[in-house]
């Protein structure tokens, strides 16, 4: 089901480095997810930051690749960028037509999500804000917004990118906020208005 749905619509996943992109994609993937995961090495401690993710034994070098169907004519796919900042320069090109973004937040590391909100407001992409939980101090919504400078439109969620339910509530999120977006009084009035939902 989904090779011959008529449309396609393109999400991508973005985040600071080790938030659980790639986890996220592949929880929720019908498919088996394409990913571009390698091995990291003692050369990469030179260029990535590794203090704050003991134990990540692999990373993304280019992006992570799934696909929902939502029914016989729409399917999701799904995009997982990389989050070390030498793979940044590949973000423009993501975000590249899509209908919008999951913007993945360790809370433990809140400055590492910035760049990718400051991106995608730059290109005028719908998104969220998906806190997963790894266990770390709670945090109130009121904080992570603060801390983020988030506009209050921006939906801000809890989520755990291990489980599929969890990762599939964190969709149905984004595709609502994307719906009430084009949907408002203002895109009634932009004539390049395009009907995503």
């Amino acid at each position: 089901m989904g090779a011959s749905a008529d449309n396609g619509f393109k999400i991508v996943v973005v985040g600071g480095f080790g938030v659980g992109k790639t986890t996220l994609v592949r929880s929720v993937s019908e498919i088996r997810p394409l990913n571009t995961e390698e091995t990291m090495t003692q050369a990469g401690e030179e260029v990535d930051d590794i203090r704050e993710v003991r134990g990540k034994s692999a990373t993304t070098v280019a992006f992570d690749f799934g696909r929902i169907t939502l029914d016989a004519r729409n399917v999701l796919y799904l995009f997982g960028a990389p989050g070390q900042e030498r793979f940044w320069f590949l973000w423009d090109r993501l975000f590249s037509g899509t209908l919008g973004a999951v913007v993945l937040v360790d809370t433990r590391r809140i400055g590492d999500s910035w760049y990718a909100i400051d991106r995608l407001e730059k290109h005028g992409t719908p998104f969220i804000v998906a806190c997963n939980d790894f266990g770390g101090p709670v945090h109130t919504p009121e904080d992570v917004r603060d801390a983020l400078d988030l506009d209050p439109h921006v939906p801000l969620v809890n989520c755990d990118a291990r489980s599929r339910e969890s990762g599939k509530q964190v969709l149905i999120t984004l595709v609502q906020h994307v719906k009430n977006r084009y949907a408002g009084p203002s895109a009634a009035a932009d004539p390049h208005r395009q009907e995503y939902v």
